[in-house]
């Protein structure tokens, strides 16, 4: 071997070396970088020696898909469950407490205290007060319920508005990308960025992603709408400044395709605007109707035996469309005179003031155990008693509740696993990362030793001219 040879191997194991060190000390670095891929140098043999020919990632696209659709449903059985845990305190409180249901036990107990010594007033207010438990654990229930949908309907604004913030983000890393693959550049921080991004839209919508040639990347939405090609698409969304009782919300947008909601307490839905969408059009709708079914019973199963209004009614001014568990109330009358619930508004159910009348309060203990038929809207079906129907309300929500943790706690098993799995194909592993550091110091003093080698030999050649 020529001392020129000597000279040109120990420099190109040098500089192989110090592109080496720069890959690997990047790759300690962001060994904490969830969104960071493993570099690698790829060496190619050449005369004389071997040169880095390129920088590749340890990028693994199946991997990446399924931790992307993981991280999709996990967002959404999240976001649900969320709402559900909301909604059981709010509206039936602590250990359902405060439930309509417990509030119908209450009164139902009051009753049948009073029916024990009718001629007692004190016993006839707490009916009274006990019809008053009631009404405000419906008003206030639907004020949770139309809150959460109103703070759902706030989200979904967010949502939709980083959605098209991260499309635009999108747009210009991905121009990145396709100019650094044209010219033969290393993309990887790019690259790195795009994948980054689409994980977080993935949190929002569930999406699957199409390659093309030249580095371009397509994304689809789980329906098959074009999210983004070359271009963002545009995802539109109007939030409604307050969502009252029956009214819908508006639907999102993308691409000009509506973005359906998911059904059931295992949603079948993917991100956490379809998971919103099914909480504030779905979940809090069917609840909201539960409470005006047990407002509207109380209404009509306790009217007086004359047919006037009874222990509950409507407030004033209210039209037959608003009528619900947000416009009940206790009847006026019956605060001023409880003794009313005994004899009636006008006295006429007993005339004769008989202190021992109990056929009224008995008719009205009788009327949580009539059978009738309530709107299966609500998501209980069947003709049942209005004392059975506020039980089946906290059924209902609570088996929801209950599925939907179960199901969460399954599908973020399913994306710890997803995320170990390509975290293991493509992440850093700063032992492995380390011990490749030790092999290039190694390498770099035999490449010094050449290099010692050469230069020693010159100096004999040198002193022997002289």
């Amino acid at each position: 071997m020529s001392l020129s040879s000597v000279l040109n191997t120990a420099q190109s194991s040098l500089t192989n070396t110090s592109r080496q060190t720069n890959v690997v000390s990047r790759n300690i670095t962001n060994a904490y970088n969830t969104d960071y891929t493993r570099r690698q140098a790829v060496l190619a043999s050449t005369a004389p020696g071997a040169r880095v020919v390129s920088i590749t990632r340890a990028a693994d696209a199946a991997l990446m898909r399924q931790n992307s659709d993981a991280l999709s449903v996990w967002h959404a059985q999240n976001t649900l469950m969320t709402g559900f845990e909301r909604l059981s305190l709010s509206v039936n409180g602590v250990d359902n407490a405060t439930s309509p249901a417990m509030r119908m036990g209450e009164l139902q107990t009051a009753l049948q205290t009073y029916s024990a010594s009718p001629g007692d007033r004190s016993l006839a207010v707490n009916v009274v007060n006990s019809a008053g438990d009631i009404v405000r654990a419906l008003n206030g229930g639907t004020q949770a319920i139309q809150q959460l949908r109103t703070d759902a309907d706030v989200e979904i604004k967010q949502s939709v508005d980083k959605l098209n913030s991260l499309l635009a983000d999108l747009e210009k890393i991905n121009t990145d990308v396709m100019t650094a693959t044209t010219l033969g550049r290393d993309a990887s921080e790019s690259l790195d960025l795009r994948d980054g991004i689409v994980k977080q839209i993935s949190e929002l919508v569930p999406v699957t992603t199409q390659l093309r040639g030249d580095g371009d990347m397509v994304i689809f939405t789980q329906d098959g709408v074009t999210l983004f090609e070359t271009v963002a698409r545009k995802a539109a969304f109007e939030a409604s400044p307050m969502l009252l009782s029956g009214q819908s919300g508006n639907q999102v947008y993308i691409d000009g395709v509506p973005l359906a909601g998911g059904q059931g307490g295992d949603t079948d839905a993917g991100g956490s605007i379809a998971g919103l969408l099914q909480l504030r059009d779905s979940v809090a709708t069917q609840m909201q109707t539960q409470l005006d079914e047990m407002a509207h019973a109380l209404v009509e199963e306790m009217r007086q035996a004359t047919g006037d209004d009874g222990l509950f009614t409507w407030a004033t001014g209210t039209t037959p469309a608003n009528q619900g568990a947000s416009t009940l109330v206790v009847n006026t009358a019956y605060k001023a005179n409880p003794l009313a619930i005994r004899d009636g508004t006008t006295g006429t159910l007993n005339p004769d003031a008989n202190a021992g009348f109990t056929a009224e309060i008995e008719r009205l203990m009788d009327a949580f155990d009539a059978n009738r038929t309530f709107s299966a809207d609500g998501g209980i079906e069947g003709a049942k008693t209005l004392s059975t129907y506020a039980s089946a309300s906290i059924s209902w929500l609570e088996n929801l509740r209950q599925l939907s943790s179960t199901a969460a706690e399954k599908k973020n098993a399913t994306l710890a696993r997803t995320s170990e799995a390509l975290s293991n194909k493509s992440g850093v592993n700063i032992d492995d990362e380390l011990a490749k550091l030790l092999e290039l110091e190694q390498s770099y003093a035999a490449s010094a030793k050449l290099m010692q080698v050469a230069n020693d030999m010159l100096s004999t050649l040198m002193a022997t001219v002289r």
